[in-house]
């Protein structure tokens, strides 16, 4: 485990080592260089526990002696108490006394638990198998790549940002500092440890999103610490319940005891509260939409790789807990719904970044949907999208980001002939919204996969909600993408003015997407269902079977064959290439047309977004509402049957 502290410890140390350095360009440099050097002590470790059988099925875990486990515990402790002093002090700043009272009872339970010693001892803290190695590979590939992009954009952000204070040294310490609590998240098997870590994020999330200090910025950051802090107060709850109740200490204790032990679902239940809060779920998605106002690099890490990452990771750790109780039911009933409702949200939208927010809150919804089903095939889909879309979603925040540091606009209208005026911006936006939804890509092939386990479990709602919400997933996405390829004339080239590092981490999260969809099958199976059997405690089969891959093939051929076949239709016809009818004689330009009176008007084509059927102010309150009742209404049933 040398490595894996090795690896802790130096991501800790960057955040401290840029908090330091006040030269921007040396400090732009030691992040760059610190960013590569976690990238490869990342890989170095998953090679290292696939070399001691990881890939094998073997899980690796980790007892300290006695004493290193109370030190470890006192340091977290102290470090449990900083987080309340700190969330104190900026909540009485800016009078969010609600934000206290939520800290105190998540803190002050699980800190009572350590000082009198009631706490499950002599159990493994740390766990390393498959499904450990994966979100390493997704937290520190896609981390590393956006803190290194992060350097040349906060430059640009405070060029075109007067009004913001450069605080560039303390955004990129909470960048490392955000990864550091990750690894020690996804490697914790004591739920003590892991609430640690958990905590962690929810605040680093909350001093990111208040970057600016702006009215509205420290609105959303106070906004998305009380629904996290909501979440650690459940997840403080199932801790409590697990230690004083049921004797359990860790995660893979509270797996193996299975969803037919008395009183498991109080405890799944409340960790169910916890994750879907840090995952953005309806009630709780309006966090992460208000995340938008902080930098981009902030907003790909926590909508990417990162905070919401950890919330269905959670899930899918506990996914076989979910098989046939309310647990179950609630979390499959409330990922398909905020899937569903989210995806008609985002037709409405013409902010990139929200489109992006809205896309990320329903495909969260989609993995959490999955999780919940309680069977294999439908943790496969989970784990194959968690993994697609932290790629996709990452290299689309972040070519958004350039794209307003070089034009001064994010919004979706504004990209038109993007293909003319930044051709390989075009392509990256392309590879990007393809990884999203379209076929030999891994959403969409993670979707199959859901459907299939949908349909398998007689999961009629489930089926209806993937269904339609694809439906109008496709829509936005194809929006999107025709704005990209729509020219007009006289459309000019513009400069490039994005930094060479940020087209580096771009090209290189392009890739990935396609590396991944070219290796999903080999993926799959050497990757994910050892996962599968190690949470299942069974041998897991194929999901995707031969003859899903060739009909898959087939669609990609038809999809290479239908421009062909277009050119092929019209090769022999002789057309007069004309402007634009524009209701008026047009100027010359497709931009401009002559009006009845002579005058010349602008004209301008645009989506179609349908605000008044799926805009916020229609369908966002009765979703929050709905779905809040629903959420309510099942834990109190859910709670009071297992009492």
């Amino acid at each position: 485990m040398l490595i894996l502290l090795l690896l802790f410890f130096f991501t800790l140390s960057m955040s401290i080592l840029t908090a330091l350095i006040r030269e921007e360009k040396v400090r732009g440099l030691v992040v760059i260089v610190g960013s590569i050097v976690m990238m490869v002590l990342d890989v170095l470790f998953c090679v290292w526990a696939y070399s001691n059988g990881v890939g094998d099925n073997k899980v690796l875990t980790f007892l300290p002696e006695s004493g290193v486990t109370e030190k470890c515990t006192y340091v977290f402790m102290a470090g449990e108490l900083f987080l309340f002093s700190l969330i104190t002090v900026l909540s009485v700043k800016h009078g969010k006394y609600h934000c206290i009272l939520l800290s105190a009872i998540g803190t002050i339970p699980v800190l009572w638990l350590d000082m009198t010693h009631k706490a499950v001892e002599n159990l493994p803290m740390l766990k390393v198998d498959d499904l450990t190695i994966l979100m390493f590979m997704v937290v520190g590939i896609v981390g590393g790549l956006i803190s290194i992009y992060a350097v040349g954009y906060l430059h640009d952000y405070h060029i075109h940002h007067k009004d913001v204070e450069n605080r560039s040294q303390y955004f990129q310490a909470l960048l490392f500092l955000f990864l550091t609590a990750m690894y020690g998240l996804i490697t914790s098997d004591a739920l003590s440890w892991m609430f640690f870590f958990w905590e962690i994020t929810s605040t680093v999330s909350f001093l990111l999103i208040g970057y600016t200090k702006k009215s509205e910025a420290v609105t959303n950051s106070f906004r998305a610490l009380w629904m996290n802090l909501l979440g650690g107060c459940g997840f403080m709850v199932a801790i409590l319940y697990c230690a004083l109740v049921m004797r359990i200490g860790s995660l893979t204790e509270l797996v193996e005891a299975g969803p037919a032990k008395a009183g498991i679902v109080i405890p799944v239940v409340f960790l169910s509260l916890a994750a879907i809060t840090k995952s953005a779920q309806m009630p709780f998605s309006r966090w992460l939409l208000g995340a938008m106002v902080a930098p981009t690099p902030s907003s790909a890490l926590l909508h990417s790789a990162t905070m919401v990452k950890a919330g269905v990771y959670l899930l899918i750790r506990i996914s076989p807990l979910f098989a046939g109780n309310l647990g179950g039911i609630m979390i499959t009933t409330i990922g398909g719904f905020t899937f569903f409702a989210a995806s008609l949200l985002a037709i409405s939208q013409s902010d990139g970044k929200k489109v992006l927010a809205y896309s990320t809150i329903s495909n969260l919804g989609l993995i959490t949907a999955c999780a919940g089903v309680g069977q294999p095939a439908a943790t496969w889909a989970a784990i194959m999208l968690l993994l697609f879309h932290a790629v996709s979603k990452s290299l689309m925040f972040l070519a958004v980001g350039a794209v307003e540091n070089a034009t001064g606009s994010r919004d979706v209208e504004d990209m038109h002939g993007m293909i003319v005026k930044f051709p390989k911006m075009a392509y990256v936006m392309t590879v990007g919204i393809c990884g999203m939804f379209l076929a030999p890509f891994g959403m969409l092939v993670a979707k199959w996969a859901a459907l299939k386990a949908y349909i398998d479990s007689n999961n009629v709602m489930l089926v209806m909600f993937l269904v339609f919400g694809s439906a109008t997933t496709m829509f936005y996405w194809g929006k999107w993408l025709g704005k990209l390829y729509a020219v007009l004339h006289q459309s000019e080239r513009h400069r490039d003015v994005v930094h060479k590092s940020e087209w580096r981490v771009m090209y290189c999260l392009t890739a990935l997407i396609v590396s991944l969809c070219a290796l999903f099958p080999m993926i799959g199976t050497v990757f994910v269902q050892p996962v599968l059997s190690q949470s299942f405690g069974q041998t897991v089969g194929t999901i995707i079977s031969d003859n899903d891959i060739r009909v898959m093939l087939m669609m990609l051929i038809m999809i290479g064959l239908m421009p062909v076949l277009a050119a092929f239709l019209i090769r022999n016809r002789k057309e007069k290439m004309t402007m634009a009818y524009m209701a008026g004689v047009n100027a010359g330009d497709d931009r401009h047309f002559i009006d009845s009176l002579g005058g010349i008007r602008p004209s301008y084509l645009s989506n179609w977004y349908m605000e008044e059927w799926f805009g916020e102010k229609r369908i966002l309150n009765p979703s929050l509402y709905l779905s809040a009742t629903a959420v309510t209404v099942m834990m109190i049933v859910a709670v009071g049957g297992a009492l």
